[in-house]
């Protein structure tokens, strides 16, 4: 279960419920001083606006079901984001977001966004990004803390941002493996070929990062120096992922044709290297039957049989207040692969 709100004696709360001021009250709540400085989101309001990295945020719908079944609302989403955002946003920092919205739930239609919605908080950051046809599209950025709440309230269950940083949008600081089962295989496969994976990229000097996805696969980074063109990178990945295939036939497909794809195999997915693709995030919750959140784990863990259903909003903050961000060095400086004498 979520954390419980910061406590209020009965006299206060109702002092300020008899005054008809809920907002105020919620305000409020969020400048109690706690001893973690927890964003708190009222679990008894429909509405409220949070002082969030010095911004005033407006949450909406918060009691909207996202999770019918499971009783989980769009508070309980907004919290865990809240709850995390200390390690997610340095992943999210100076990126473009592509927005995939749940308006209504998990259950209900989702749609695809690249523009920034307009009008938005004049704080609100983007990230202009020239396409091929010419076009110019300000992508929203998740900055900080108001602004990863402020793309959640608009029903965004999870981050999408892109692979390289605002400043150098051809030029990826990662390079990345999507591990997919095709439709009938075993989890027990993808953890099989992630070992796999890991070894080979390890086997070439690269230090691996491994997370779930959330949904079926496994998800496996490498942080280099961000140099060459993400056309490059794709090539890399595209020609690590034919040798694997060829290597392990039984096991391995790099086939990007679905219905070409081999029964019990698990595709290695270079293709999400291709400029303009995104990933969900690490620490992102998915739009799932449960909201499982896509969780870093050891090697170790993957050898002793993680499970997807292993993470979810419930206990995902324990887990990051337990072992920390295990994802932190891929946003550091320094032990970053120089893929170029590869390529």
């Amino acid at each position: 279960m979520l954390l419980p709100s910061i406590p209020l004696s009965n006299e206060t709360r109702d002092l300020f419920l008899e005054a008809g001021s809920s907002l105020f009250y919620c305000i409020f709540r969020q400048r109690m001083p706690t001893p973690t400085s927890r964003i708190e989101i009222p679990a008894d309001e429909s509405q409220c606006t949070l002082r969030v990295s010095g911004h005033s945020v407006t949450l909406t719908s918060l009691q909207k079901a996202f999770w019918p079944e499971l009783g989980v609302t769009k508070r309980d989403l907004l919290q865990y984001y809240a709850d995390v955002a200390p390690v997610l946003i340095p992943h999210l920092r100076d990126r473009a977001m592509v927005m995939k919205r749940y308006p209504n739930g998990v259950k209900g239609k989702c749609f695809f966004m690249k523009r920034a919605p307009s009008p938005r908080p004049k704080w609100i950051r983007t990230c202009s990004v020239e396409h091929g046809s010419g076009s110019v599209i300000d992508f929203p950025i998740a900055q900080n803390s108001a602004s990863l709440l402020w793309l959640v309230n608009l029903g965004c269950v999870d981050m999408n941002q892109w692979y390289s940083r605002c400043d150098d949008i051809d030029r990826p600081d990662y390079l990345h493996f999507d591990l997919d089962p095709v439709e009938g295989t075993p989890f027990s496969r993808v953890r099989d070929v992630a070992l796999i994976v890991g070894e080979a990229l390890g086997k070439l000097g690269m230090k691996t990062f491994a997370k779930t996805t959330g949904a079926s696969g496994i998800h496996i980074y490498v942080p280099i120096v961000r140099k060459p063109l993400q056309k490059l990178v794709w090539t890399f990945a595209k020609a690590l992922a034919r040798n694997l295939e060829e290597k392990h036939p039984k096991l391995v497909t790099a086939e990007y044709r679905i219905a070409k794809r081999p029964k019990g195999r698990v595709l290695v997915d270079y293709n999400q290297n291709a400029w303009g693709k995104t990933l969900a995030s690490v620490y992102s919750v998915r739009p799932q039957k449960r909201p499982t959140v896509s969780t870093p784990v050891t090697w170790e863990e993957i050898e002793g049989g993680v499970e997807i259903g292993d993470f979810t909003i419930a206990n995902v903050p324990a887990r990051i207040a337990e072992l920390g961000d295990l994802w932190a060095p891929l946003n550091s400086k320094t032990g970053r692969f120089k893929l170029d004498p590869l390529l």
